[in-house]
């Protein structure tokens, strides 16, 4: 199947404009990782609290902001997630807790929720983020059922009754103690009015990270990268020639800085995903750019006496419907991913959509000429440039006009 028939576009003819743009996006990236948005790393990195905050109506992301500096939480990030879900009202709250242990994790959940609670009402518990042994304690004290010896037990799965319902039935937020009549005895329901008051949202989980672990998991992100990138220099070396190893590694670091600008000018986190994500672009570009890299050296051979920009341009349009057809196949179910997949996907998904447009882009508009330009520097300095050609390892030389 061809999406182009004998296509003849002068690619390097526009090479000035492919620069152009590349130099926009790059400089825009690294002027927003320099000056205003950092490299916005996630909590897998940098380290600290995850809290996740279930409302009973739509959350106002500036007055939950507002509070949590009231309550000496400064520069906390705030995100919504699950908004694909109607009725969800689920927010994300980073919190920059630095400690791992366990109390670490109940500061930060009383923390939000004392940032959080408007209203709150003295002497009496948050019943929607109150815990099972809070509400059996309460229950024992009270005994509304006048159970006497068998109250532990018996108020101990009333308990768990009760947060069941209020977790899994009403979604973690109730609105009205008397819903959960339709729980347990309503005389149990009647007494909880005694010691609990309802807020407006409940704390589904909290999650964190310590320094130690995002220091760690920084430095092997970025070996990972660097050994990626030197794996391909030296099989692009040994496969090709040195020069195309070369080209295809600038090309994918032109990639990952326009993917990694692109998180940056938009403030969106890089997590371990997002990681997985560049990682997997920097295969997939360098794919794409070894199939145009191995019609150029069929063609040295087959074109001897044409000029080796001719020969690289013929290449390219040999290969463009190939590229075209397994680029649009990938970026259309990437899209799809970014679109539907939810919010724990969203970032490796976005990285996925950038990368696929910018790694099929750069295979004809930078990896190409970086070949054209390195023979017309070698002609300027009154050197010959002899290419490989040839298949299955026949390294014949042949030589090439400038």
């Amino acid at each position: 199947m061809e999406f182009f028939r004998n296509p003849n576009i002068d690619f390097l003819g526009k090479k000035w404009y492919f620069l152009a743009f590349s130099l926009v996006f790059s400089v825009a990236g690294v002027l927003s990782m320099i000056f205003w948005h950092g490299i916005p790393l996630g909590v897998d990195f940098r380290g600290g609290t995850l809290v996740y905050v279930k409302f009973a109506e739509t959350p106002n992301d500036n007055a939950i902001r507002a509070a949590m500096d009231r309550a000496g939480l400064h520069n906390v990030k705030i995100q919504r997630y699950n908004e694909n879900v109607a009725g969800s009202n689920e927010v994300l709250i980073d919190v920059s807790e630095q400690e791992t242990n366990e109390s670490a994790l109940d500061r930060s959940k009383l923390q939000v929720i004392n940032a959080l609670e408007s209203n709150p009402v003295a002497g009496k518990e948050d019943l929607n983020n109150a815990s099972v042994l809070t509400v059996k304690n309460f229950l024992l004290q009270k005994d509304p059922l006048h159970l006497g010896t068998d109250a532990d037990q018996r108020y101990g799965q009333i308990a768990q009754a009760i947060v069941d319902y209020r977790d899994k039935t009403k979604g973690g937020v109730l609105n009205s103690i008397d819903e959960l009549k339709a729980a347990v005895d309503p005389t149990v329901v009647a007494s909880l009015n005694d010691g609990f008051f309802l807020s407006n949202f409940a704390v589904r989980n909290v999650e964190i990270v310590g320094p130690q672990v995002g220091h760690q998991l920084q430095t092997q992100a970025k070996l990972a990268v660097l050994y990626s990138l030197a794996g391909m220099l030296v099989y692009l070396a040994v496969r090709f020639e040195w020069i195309y190893g070369v080209a295809a590694v600038i090309t994918v670091f032109h990639d990952t800085l326009i993917t990694v600008g692109a998180f940056s000018l938009m403030d969106k986190e890089i997590s371990l995903t997002v990681i997985a994500a560049i990682l997997t672009l920097i295969g997939y570009s360098n794919n794409d750019t070894i199939v145009v890299f191995d019609r150029i050296r069929e063609n040295l051979k087959l074109m001897r006496r044409d000029k080796l920009s001719d020969i690289v341009n013929r290449s390219i349009n040999q290969t463009l419907s190939r590229t075209i057809l397994t680029a649009g196949l990938t970026f259309l179910t990437v899209l799809a991913l970014y679109l539907f997949g939810g919010e724990v996907l969203h970032g490796f998904s976005f990285a996925l959509v950038i990368g696929i447009l910018i790694g099929t882009y750069s295979s004809i508009a930078i990896a190409a000429p970086i070949l054209v330009a390195y023979q017309d520097w070698r002609s300027d300095r009154g050197k010959p440039v002899m290419l490989p050609a040839g298949k299955e390892g026949r390294r014949e030389k042949v030589k090439v006009k400038a």
